[in-house]
């Protein structure tokens, strides 16, 4: 019988949204257009636009006609909402609905893929403009009844899977109705991310910095295509170009990426939408900048348990300031006028959403920008204006609450799509609330019966005891369980007249009556002023955000050292009991007996001054070093992933570290564009970045390229020899030759991202850092560089250097390596500790660097070796440090020494800068002071004060019943030149 009455109601739905032009085979065909008038709602057209005791008329699942005086017509089923309002069905805007996720092929036991799988695509197969979601749709019902419970009509979904992952579709989320109805638009988008794809081995590319270049690269080739230059078919690039008028969505997942994406889109012209990470507050005004509309995560973090103190030591300062932070990020946008939507992306219960936008607006998030988030903005950003309002046309995708659709105490009935209704609580259930006194067994408790609809519950106490008990309130009959010691009573029974009674059994099964009489409302205006008066504390965001950052960015201040010994790097000059004075940036004056009434005067009695140390070859302050996809990757660039919030970057500057090179690794022959960043903790990433910076690149020599160090399985690529390396660079050498050759003559040419690159070499206009150990390749890439008439800048490591320093002086290179590493591998095996003296004593330019987060805070100690091995006075030996990486990086006319007119890039020391027991006790970087001894000890005592705050509040989130998450600890990655 069950089965049959399915069988008539499938029929029923089927029929009521069967296409018109089908025949019908099982009976007379018959066309059902039902008529619905809501009446006496507080009606939500749009966000703003709002109709108190106004009409909503519905037909054929559109919108007919709202407003306060709406004609009814006869056939009209006009259903009474008087008390109750109507918002808009929420619209999300980013989701992966009815789209199974993709499996990622193992690849284990298998080798590297270099080329792509697809034929008649793009190159690369993580570039995957023409998957169709539509092919890969099917409605989810268990899904579809989780966001329909939570609010949403319609979802703009896609398969997530690849850097350009294809077009989207835009479903309404009818279960009811079938995809020819519930899909309204099959093109609602373009996506794209910087993840690569799981059906595919392709090696690149192989980190953030190489999914940037592959995006660009895509782009012009792109146009190329569009503009019918190419000789081939390319269905992934044509499609490219068909969705380009598409709204662009990036799934960047983060701050720094947010910023990422923005600047390959303001590249090519295009302004991505651009799905969020949560954390945008910690860099709002950066967010603001980039004119950008946000897809929200609300994937709020749980707070840890910290009752274990041992365990809580582990947690990071910064995450526990994104539990607290987090959801004050929608506000913030709001406040900074920043349009976003919000989705359930990323959540693992869908039924956390309606608890996290609560707790948004608990934190300042306006409602009605909060509406607007979740219906007129994701519309806006999906181009269709028949979705997330109820104007006339629109679709009938609306929600019937009790009230306000963010107050927790408010029920949603229903929510209705394309004019079906899909029932979420029934709207016939009686409102119960108030204050009563129970009686069970002669015994007298008293019951609070608040909330509404089927959210109702009670709290029952016997004087001011609270009994343990449960409650509920369904199809009129109330079901109440009491314990008490062991004793357990079950209640059940009815409403009659404001009066609930029924019977009573308790634990030994005996039978009685029981009554609970209403006695009075409750009291909810003054509960609701006491839950008012809760406003969470939120943290305030440094810059960056984690420990050490500062409360205010460091601005250039007028500085006045006096009576110090001044280290100049100028000819080994060294100064005593000297004044320096800084302003605007600068070094303005150097003399005895300065002043100025404007600046800070520190005294520089029995301490040194010297220039800023420089290290030519670091890893810090970056996302990623190597790009391994391809045996030249002259196409990225450091500047794309420079990490600004990198607590190493502050432990530089405690070392007295003011400018670095962020190089490359070593992983292919020919790899990535260099960063020359200053270490202005707290700027951001472009903040750090030197104003027109000299242009370098970094090659490298040795086990790394040729991977002979990488595994058993990693003998694919070329090279695999040291010979072979000599090739690939003789081979993109001449192809770069050509390519230049043909942009010069005027032709059509195809702009290629990594031929420019190297072009700019031959033309000088690019400077190489080589990374290398042995003389012979030593001697091969100088040639090399020398038939192609260009000259290489810096040898890096250049541990056999002393064994050819004569033939580095006649080539011109410099030397930038360490002070006593060897025999760390085997082509390590003749380095020793007198190299750097000896290729300094042959005239050639040296410096010591680190390639390390550790000893880069530690390069006078490194430089101070020099006296040791090899003789080098106290001055030769600071200048590795100071003007002579200055002068390998072309920023010598800059900075590197104390001189007028140079940035006031300057450290001041408790003693002499070589001795192992001297401090930093300031380090100033274009005037502003980015690290003082004394903040320094402040910022401790401030970060174990925030420490224990956050500590307590988390404990107090436990207690009242919050989720919580165990202690992890954050275990930050070290780079260096072979890591991964």
């Amino acid at each position: 019988m069950k089965k049959i009455l399915f069988l008539l109601l499938f029929l029923c739905i089927s029929n009521s949204f069967a296409q018109e032009y089908f025949p019908s085979n099982t009976g007379v065909k018959s066309s059902e257009k039902k008529v619905y008038a809501f009446t006496n709602a507080t009606i939500y057209v749009t966000p703003e636009q709002v109709i108190k005791k106004g009409t909503l008329l519905v037909k054929d699942g559109k919108v007919v006609s709202v407003g306060k005086s709406v004609t009814i017509p006869k056939e009209a089923q006009v259903i009474n909402l008087d008390g109750k309002s109507i918002y808009p069905s929420f619209v999300d805007a980013y989701s992966t609905f009815g789209i199974a996720k993709p499996k990622r092929e193992s690849n284990r036991g298998q080798r590297p893929q270099y080329d792509a799988d697809r034929k008649g695509y793009y190159w690369n197969d993580h570039i995957r403009p023409d998957i169709d979601a539509s092919s890969e749709f099917k409605f989810d019902s268990k899904k579809a009844k989780e966001l329909l419970a939570a609010g949403f009509g319609t979802v703009n979904t896609h398969l997530e899977d690849g850097i350009m992952q294809g077009n989207g579709m835009l479903v309404t989320l009818n279960p009811n109705s079938s995809d020819a109805y519930r899909i309204l638009d099959k093109k609602s988008g373009n996506y794209l991310s910087f993840s690569k794809s799981v059906k595919s081995r392709q090696s690149y590319p192989t980190s953030r910095m190489g999914a940037m270049a592959l995006l660009r690269q895509t782009y012009l080739d792109a146009d190329w295509y569009a503009n019918g230059n190419a000789k081939n078919t390319d269905l992934a690039l044509e499609a490219l170009n068909n969705n380009k008028n598409l709204s662009q969505i990036f799934n960047a997942g983060n701050y720094l990426d947010n910023l990422r994406a923005d600047k390959i889109g303001d590249q090519f012209g295009i302004q991505y939408t651009i799905v969020g990470g949560g954390n945008e507050y910690e860099r709002i005004n950066d967010i603001k900048a980039t004119n950008a509309t946000y897809i929200l995560p609300i994937d709020f973090k749980k707070a840890y348990d910290v009752s274990n103190p041992f365990l809580a030591n582990k947690i990071s300062l910064s995450d526990m300031r994104a539990w607290n932070q987090e959801p004050s990020n929608p506000a913030i946008l709001a406040k900074n006028k920043i349009p976003f939507a919000l989705t359930t992306y990323k959540l693992k219960n869908v039924k956390d959403f309606t608890t996290n936008i609560q707790k948004a607006i608990t934190y300042g998030l306006d409602k009605t920008t909060a509406l607007e988030a979740l219906t007129s903005i994701p519309a806006s950003i999906l181009k269709n204006d028949k979705v997330g309002n109820l104007k006339e046309g629109s679709y009938a995708n609306f929600l019937i609450t009790s009230g306000d659709i963010f107050n927790p105490k408010t029920t949603l009935f229903e929510n209705w799509t394309q004019g079906a209704k899909n029932i979420i609580n029934p709207m016939d259930i009686e409102d119960i609330t108030g204050n009563y006194t129970l009686n069970v067994n002669g015994t007298s408790y008293t019951m609070a019966v608040t909330g509404k609809g089927a959210k109702q519950t009670a709290e029952i106490k016997k004087v001011e005891e609270k009994i343990n008990s449960s409650f509920s309130f369904a199809d009129d009959w109330v079901t109440i369980s009491l314990k008490e010691g062991d004793n357990f009573t079950r209640l059940t029974g009815q409403l009659d007249n404001k009066q609930l009674k029924g019977t009573a059994i308790d634990n030994n099964g005996n039978e009685s009556q029981w009554t609970a009489t209403y006695t009075s409302k409750i009291d909810e205006k003054k509960k609701d002023k006491k839950e008012e008066d809760k406003t969470p504390e939120v943290v305030a965001v440094s810059f960056p955000n984690v420990g050490y950052g500062n409360a205010t960015k460091p601005q250039k201040e007028t500085i006045l050292i006096k009576n110090a010994t001044v280290w100049t790097s100028e000819n080994s000059e060294v100064l005593n009991n000297t004044d320096v004075l800084i302003k605007d940036g600068k070094i303005a004056q150097i003399g005895t007996n300065l002043s100025n009434r404007n600046a800070k005067v520190i005294d520089g009695t029995e301490k040194y001054v010297t220039a800023g140390i420089i290290d030519e070859h670091s890893h810090i302050a970056a996302s990623a070093v190597n790009e391994a996809g391809h045996n030249s990757s002259a196409e990225v660039t450091i500047e794309d992933v420079v990490n600004p919030d990198d607590i190493n970057i502050y432990r530089n500057i405690t070392g007295g570290v003011t400018s670095i090179q962020i190089l490359h690794g070593s992983a292919n022959p020919i790899g990535g564009r260099s960063a020359i960043i200053k270490l202005k903790w707290g700027e951001n990433a472009d903040g750090m970045l030197y104003n027109n910076s000299p242009k370098f690149i970094k090659f490298a020599l040795g086990e790394n390229v040729k991977q002979s160090n990488w595994g058993d399985l990693q003998t694919v690529r070329f090279p695999q020899t040291r010979m072979g390396v000599e090739q690939v660079y003789i081979d993109y050498f001449q192809r770069a030759k050509e390519y230049d050759a043909l942009k010069k003559s005027g032709k059509p040419y195809r702009k290629d991202i990594e031929l420019e690159t190297l072009a700019e070499i031959i033309n000088k206009e690019r400077f190489i850092t080589c990374h290398s150990y042995v003389q012979s390749e030593i001697n091969m890439l100088m040639k090399v560089a020398e038939q192609f008439n260009f000259n290489i800048n810096t040898f890096t490591h250049i541990l056999e250097g002393y064994k050819v320093a004569d033939k580095m002086k006649k080539h011109g290179v410099g030397g930038s390596t360490f002070s006593d590493w060897w025999a760390y591998k085997y082509e390590v095996n003749d380095a020793i500790p007198y190299n750097a003296a000896i290729m300094h004593n042959q005239g050639i330019t040296v410096a010591i660097n680190s390639d390390d987060a550790e000893m880069s805070r530690r390069l006078n100690q490194e430089a101070a070796k020099l006296v040791k091995y090899g003789g080098l006075s106290e001055q030769e030996a600071w200048a590795t440090v100071t003007i002579n990486p200055a002068k390998l990086l072309h920023l010598n006319d800059r900075t590197g020494s104390i001189k007028v007119g140079k940035d006031a890039d300057v450290v001041l020391w408790s003693g002499n800068p070589l001795s192992i027991y001297s401090k930093a006790e300031k380090t100033i970087i274009d005037g502003a002071v980015y690290f003082d001894i004394e903040q320094d000890l402040e910022k401790r005592k401030a970060i174990k004060a925030e420490r224990a705050k956050l500590i307590n509040m988390m404990l107090q989130e436990k207690l009242k019943g919050g989720k919580t998450q165990a202690p992890k600890k954050k275990t930050q990655k070290l780079f260096h030149c072979d890591t991964e």
